[in-house]
């Protein structure tokens, strides 16, 4: 299985970035970024300590949604 930070990467790299490539721009640049986890509650308590913009958790969760429905 994937990390969800293997995830996340598929949303980088769009010409015109939205929330969901943001975020996953952030966490590819932030070296502190809990990269190998599987785990939601490492992930979002991070996110909850180091939140890169407003709504990042909101964004979270639903790239966390298509993680576990893929």
């Amino acid at each position: 299985m994937k990390s969800f930070y293997e995830h996340l990467m598929t949303f980088r790299g769009k010409k015109i970035p939205d929330d969901k490539c943001k975020l996953a721009d952030w966490a590819f640049f932030d070296h502190d970024f809990p990269k190998h986890s599987n785990d939601y509650n490492e992930i979002s308590d991070y996110l909850e300590w180091n939140s890169p913009f407003s709504n990042a958790l909101v964004v979270f969760d639903d790239i966390w949604d298509t993680y576990l429905n893929r």
